[in-house]
């Protein structure tokens, strides 16, 4: 397990004092594959930068597994990064060596014998899938070889935790996909605990089981990405997950009696839901907005519907589509309020 208490960086800059990170608390619990998603600027690199100590917080704590790192010599730091690896957006290969030495750098820095770590990296390149390209260079690959290669020597010391910083934002979709299915089977194969720093959300939903928003250096919202994904309440999430609602562009009419649909792992977003209601209930419901999404075989998002009539038939129309499985319904005014709340 990972714990970020109450964990601040400052910086001085000559435009002033800089609060790059401010009262961060999380929790990693071992197996998450953990996301950390925020637009650029929000302070995701300095907090993955945190969280192996290559930057010194100002204040607050990070804890593994029940140690505090802040208070290790450098010596003692050494030996949990081993423990504490990352890949990166630019793969921070060799260029000069072949994939065989790049793999088994990290273990010739901790002198193990030469037949033993190149048994092990050829493993590794076994396990990413380029047990070819062994005594191949860098500039040889293509992209997402180079990050199969970068992966494979991030697992030479038998990490429990890997950091993946933006680590697919230089790759196409398609090799960004396969990075992800990758890193996902290591997850399972080997406990290895994951976190995410991406400004991707698709990355966080694909291979994510939870997550936190990051702006201005603050968690907004955290939690299941189930959870993020169907119901998002800060302004944050909503810009991130459905930015085609939270920029107001959705077709909202003036008065009326709007309620929100929401499809929290439903599978019966799948039904005609609005068309059914209208055949059950008599209830013609306008569709004023809509965004939803796919996270695995489950659907999440929300639709924001018009229902006419009287108050009598927004209570109908509340009632009948709140039976449905895993969907839950709010009053769109009700729905503002707690907004305005938590704001």
């Amino acid at each position: 397990m990972i714990q970020l208490k109450n964990l601040s960086k400052h910086f001085t800059t000559v435009d002033g004092p800089v609060d790059a990170l401010r009262h961060i608390n999380l929790t990693v619990n071992d197996g998450d594959i953990y996301g950390i998603i925020g637009m650029s600027g929000a302070g995701k690199s300095t907090l993955v930068r945190c969280i192996n100590m290559l930057e010194r917080p100002t204040e607050g704590n990070v804890i593994l597994d029940g140690r505090d790192l802040g208070t290790l010599s450098n010596a003692e730091l050494r030996k949990v990064r081993r423990k504490v690896t990352m890949i990166f957006q630019s793969f921070n290969l060799l260029m000069q060596r072949t994939c065989l030495k790049n793999v088994m750098l990290p273990l010739k820095l901790i002198h193990m014998p030469r037949e033993q770590a190149e048994k092990r990296a050829m493993e590794l390149l076994e396990l990413v899938g380029l047990p070819d390209k062994a005594n191949s260079y860098p500039a040889q690959l293509s992209g997402g070889q180079q990050q199969r290669v970068a992966i494979a020597r991030a697992l030479a010391t038998e990490p429990r935790l890997l950091l993946c910083d933006e680590a697919t934002s230089a790759l196409d979709p398609k090799t960004t996909h396969a990075i992800l299915e990758l890193i996902r089977d290591i997850n399972r194969k080997m406990g290895i605990t994951v976190i995410v720093i991406t400004h991707q959300m698709s990355v966080v939903q694909e291979i994510c089981n939870k997550v936190s928003i990051l702006e201005h250096g603050e968690v907004v919202e955290e939690g299941d990405v189930s959870e993020v994904f169907s119901n998002p309440r800060s302004n944050a999430a909503k810009n991130l997950i459905y930015p085609e609602m939270a920029d107001g562009n959705s077709l909202v009419s003036e008065g009326g009696q709007k309620i929100r649909v929401i499809f929290n792992g439903a599978m019966a977003s799948k039904e005609p839901l609005i068309a059914k209601m209208a055949v059950d209930c008599g209830i013609l419901a306008s569709i004023l907005g809509a965004s939803t999404r796919s996270v695995g075989d489950r659907a999440y998002g929300y639709i924001l519907l018009d229902i006419p009539g009287t108050p009598a038939d927004l209570a109908k129309a509340v009632s009948y589509l709140s039976q449905m499985p895993d969907v839950m319904v709010q009053v769109e005014a009700e729905y503002e309020a707690k907004e305005a709340v938590m704001e």
